[in-house]
């Protein structure tokens, strides 16, 4: 039992000492995330509004590509502005677009307001995640964005209930309770949260993101992150799709769903407090190829089940490092920036993920769908400690040199 109890002592005591700042943004993030289980309803509700299965896939994609622009235009606007001011901003933004799209009457309004809210979705998150990374050091980051992953998947879990207790009604009110829920994060982080305008530079002092672009480390982190995003959304695009293959429908899949947020939440202290970085992500790609390697084979719930605790283990493995990895790289002022880029592998993957998995499945099958999307997770395993590397070599080159010469002032000896 000691042994057990150590390391979640360790990780709550790591918790306890992050800056309150991280504290704040965590709860109202969790405020947020009890709402945003209504993207899972976006294809429902355009195909509920008159728009054919294929018209949905290219909307859909026109969301994915909207989320990239928004998350690079989150990036921008946290070091002009502030990141206060773009967290609200991002946040008020997707809370207007999820009401009109609620209130959309016709399929021209309803494209208009998807895509509007795939242009705000993303605003909120390079200005949060550089924040963290302003307020704690690079020790301290792995943990501070476990924090945040730990919090995120807690609130999953009430989510799940959510969406069980609004299912019944009109697809609309889900998308009226994501902006309340929007709107409070927003209410909480414009009150609560400290101002950061020390930390705005004038427009001339913004780092170029031509810079960043340029960056051959960080598009190596990029390239990596959106092999693991494109794997990951195969959970939510294609899993349903292998499961009711099996005969399982959306009760077994939102079960799924509830068990891998529970084992995410409750293993957050057990897992990750004693394992270095590169350690940990390199056991969580491997957890995580095992674990969807699992699907290849798995028919019944049961084994369904198994499968999602594993892959979930290894997902939880993960929880901030890459990010911790990105702001490590970013020269002073750029965290924002960089942590922008890198946020655009999940809409580089929302593209290519959805349509590249139900291929394989319909003309591969399961057995091959998921084995590919296991050989990618040990390919990422394989590649990580390189990375990791590169960016531990890149972290030390960019520490100043001490000032080793006598120095000249009263009471030296030099001459």
């Amino acid at each position: 039992m000691r042994a057990v109890m150590s390391p979640v002592v360790e990780t709550i005591a790591a918790w306890r000492r992050l800056p309150q700042v991280v504290w704040l943004l965590t709860g109202a993030r969790a405020v947020n995330r009890l709402g945003a289980f209504t993207m899972a309803f976006l294809a429902i509700a355009v195909t509920a509004r008159g728009f054919t299965v294929t018209d949905a896939g290219w909307l859909m994609a026109a969301f994915g590509l909207a989320g990239i622009v928004s998350r690079l235009l989150g990036g921008q606007l946290a070091t002009r502005i502030g990141k206060r001011a773009t967290i609200v901003a991002g946040l008020v933004s997707t809370a207007a677009a999820q009401l009109a799209l609620a209130a959309s009457t016709s399929r021209l309004a309803l494209g208009v307001a998807v895509i509007a809210v795939g242009l705000a979705f993303e605003i909120y998150e390079p200005a949060s995640q550089s924040l963290i990374s302003d307020v704690t050091s690079p020790a301290a980051r792995p943990a501070a964005f476990g924090l945040f992953g730990a919090a995120l998947a807690a609130a999953g879990i009430g989510a799940g209930a959510l969406a069980a207790a609004l299912g019944g009604l009109d697809v609309r009110w889900l998308f009226v309770a994501d902006a309340v829920t929007c709107l409070l994060c927003a209410l909480l982080i414009a009150v609560i949260l400290p101002p950061d305008a020390a930390t705005v530079l004038p427009v001339a002092e913004v780092p170029r993101e031509r810079g960043s672009w340029r960056d051959p480390l960080l598009l190596a982190m990029l390239a990596s992150g959106t092999a693991f995003a494109a794997v990951y959304l195969q959970v939510m695009s294609t899993l349903p799709l292998t499961m009711a293959r099996h005969g399982l429908g959306a009760g077994a899949y939102g079960l799924l769903l509830t068990v891998s947020a529970v084992t995410i939440a409750a293993g957050q202290p057990l897992l990750s407090s004693r394992l270095a970085p590169v350690t940990a992500m390199v056991a969580g790609y491997a957890l995580l190829g095992l674990g969807l390697a699992l699907n290849a084979v798995a028919s019944n719930l049961s084994a369904f089940l198994a499968a999602t605790v594993i892959w979930s283990i290894g997902d939880l493995l993960l929880l901030g490092h890459a990010y911790a990895l990105v702001t490590t790289i970013a020269p002073p002022g750029a965290a924002a920036g960089y942590l922008s880029v890198y946020g655009t592998s999940w809409g580089i993957a929302g593209l290519v993920a959805p349509l590249a998995g139900t291929q394989l499945l319909a003309h591969a099958g399961q057995a091959w769908l998921w084995a590919g999307a296991a050989a990618c997770c040990l390919a990422l395993a394989a590649v990580q400690p390189r990375l990791s590397r590169a960016a531990r070599r890149r972290a030390r080159a960019s520490q100043p040199v001490p000032d080793l010469s006598p120095a000249r002032g009263r009471g030296s000896t030099a001459a």
